[in-house]
């Protein structure tokens, strides 16, 4: 006999369509917290400060539900939108001013993040997390001193024996790319433990070998623009920092809007970190050396471009290769992208934008992508910007053509694929009236050329007689020559080839 009642079925059915509802539901709020999260910051009706608010009252009413996942959530934005980084830094102070046991279990995590980059060798997501990590302090989340005994253990790596020198200028420059985001702060609450660091790190650079220096250079002389070491170029950039009391005017700071509630808030400290030791597989950054093209005298009008060493030309040129790195699968949105940057108003932006895609095109020994990835973005811009950008880009295409008797010889190529392609990508014009002294150079002479090498590309992007048609006749000695096809068999002595194969 059958003892089940009869609605039993149905209640086992009930039970397991309300777990399916309520997963449902907690996969909507999951998402609409990463939404709300990862649009944080982008423009909107309302300011920031308020944003930022009423954003923080929103996770903490979900953080007994959704901890794990708003830990998760705001760490990868810190690590994959570095340009926001003091905008989640401000969230997670505000946070931690309202819940002081999820501020600690943040900075948890974050190291525990931190760690992992550092063992997997992701090193510009360790960059930003310590990056993270320091803004924090502006935050009043962690200790000042605390943050300066983990910036002197990375540091103490740069003195490690028997390790490869990228692995010790990694941790250099790790530590000086953070210091325009804190170094504010640590010089007002620690500013001899600051000076110490900063001599332990000059100490560092003075010894350091650079003969690889030479072989990294765009160009093999130093006017009018001097080549620096791009480790050598950020030292001195936050020693100018330093004698302007570590006052920049780049980095939004969101965060000395809520002074008032951060500063009442409790502090964590770090616990000890101690970086994986090299291991003989592991691979770090290359050096390179910092391009330099234009100065202030390049761009008349308009905004002032910051100085070779301003901390500002540092902050603008990293922000602009992130949006490349993010971006550059996709020409279009890349370009609208660095279009859209968030400062456009209070520099050239043209400027910084064609030199930045020139020092990734010239970088040595090979560019980060493809050439044709950079030569496609260029050309979105001009389509995007054509009031400025080609005008922009002509003057660039200029400067290096008269500098192009010191041009390293794999630059000199990639000069030559990019300028070929951007003409035959706009009807081949082209002042070439301004080259017609040329002519009168020997052949072999690096402007001749290259204007005789351009012209044979151009020829295989389009036809001889266009390419004959578009060159005043000064120059008509670089067009190459008409190519012909050629027939075995009509050539003299044909006749007498044929003859000898039949009698094979």
């Amino acid at each position: 006999m059958n003892r089940r009642r009869p609605h039993e079925e149905e209640d086992g059915y009930e039970r397991l369509h309300r777990k399916r509802r309520r997963v449902s539901e907690n996969q909507e709020i999951e998402d609409r917290l990463e939404s709300l999260i990862l649009r944080v910051g982008e423009k909107s009706s309302s300011s920031l400060e308020s944003n930022l608010e009423g954003l923080a009252s929103v996770l903490e009413a979900d953080l007994s539900t959704f901890r794990v996942k708003i830990l998760r959530i705001l760490t990868e934005c810190a690590i994959r939108m570095p340009e926001k980084c003091t905008i989640y830094a401000t969230l997670v102070g505000l946070l931690n001013a309202k819940n002081y046991n999820f501020g600690g279990e943040f900075v948890d995590y974050i190291v525990k993040t931190f760690k992992e980059n550092l063992k997997c060798g992701k090193w510009n997501a360790a960059r930003y997390c310590l990056r993270f990590i320091s803004d924090l302090v502006n935050c009043h989340v962690l200790a000042a001193s605390s943050l300066l005994t983990l910036l002197e253990t990375l540091v103490d790596c740069a003195n490690e024996d028997s390790v490869p020198q990228v692995r010790r200028d990694w941790f250099v420059f790790a530590v000086l790319a953070t210091l325009p985001w804190v170094g504010r702060e640590l010089y007002e609450k620690k500013e001899s433990q600051l000076d110490h660091l900063l001599v332990t790190i000059e100490v560092f650079l003075n010894k350091r070998s650079k003969k690889h220096w030479p072989a990294l250079k765009v160009w093999s002389v130093d006017t009018p623009h001097l080549q620096e070491e791009y480790l050598e170029c950020l030292w001195s950039q936050i020693k100018k920092l330093r004698q302007d009391n570590w006052s920049e005017k780049h980095i939004p700071r969101p965060y000395l809007a809520f002074d008032s509630i951060l500063c009442e808030a409790l502090q964590h400290t770090l616990p000890a970190i101690q970086p994986p030791p090299h291991n003989d597989g592991d691979t770090y950054p290359m050096p390179r050396v910092v391009f330099r093209m234009f100065d202030y005298t390049d761009c008349p009008d308009g905004p002032v471009l910051p100085g070779a060493h301003s901390i500002e030309r540092f902050l603008i040129e990293e922000h602009l290769h992130n949006i490349i790195e993010a971006y550059h699968l996709e020409r279009k949105e890349c370009a609208a992208q660095l279009l859209c940057f968030p400062y456009k108003n209070k520099i050239p932006l043209e400027y910084c934008i064609v030199e930045v895609i020139f020092a990734e095109l010239f970088n040595l020994p090979r560019p980060r992508y493809l050439e044709i990835c950079y030569g496609s973005i260029l050309i979105e811009l001009c389509k995007l910007q054509p009031a400025t950008m080609p005008q922009v880009l002509a003057q660039a295409t200029e400067i290096l053509f008269m500098r192009i008797d010191s041009m390293n010889v794999a630059c000199f190529d990639r000069l030559v694929n990019w300028f070929s392609y951007h003409l035959s990508n706009f009807q081949y014009r082209w002042s070439w009236e301004d080259w017609e002294g040329c002519a009168q150079l020997d052949l072999d002479h690096p402007k001749p050329r290259f204007i005789r090498e351009v012209l044979s590309k151009c020829q295989r992007l389009s036809y001889h007689q266009r390419i004959k048609d578009m060159v005043p006749e000064t120059l008509a000695a670089f067009v190459p020559l008409k190519p012909e096809p050629i027939y075995k068999y009509s050539m003299e002595g044909a006749g007498e080839i044929k003859w000898l194969l039949q009698l094979k």
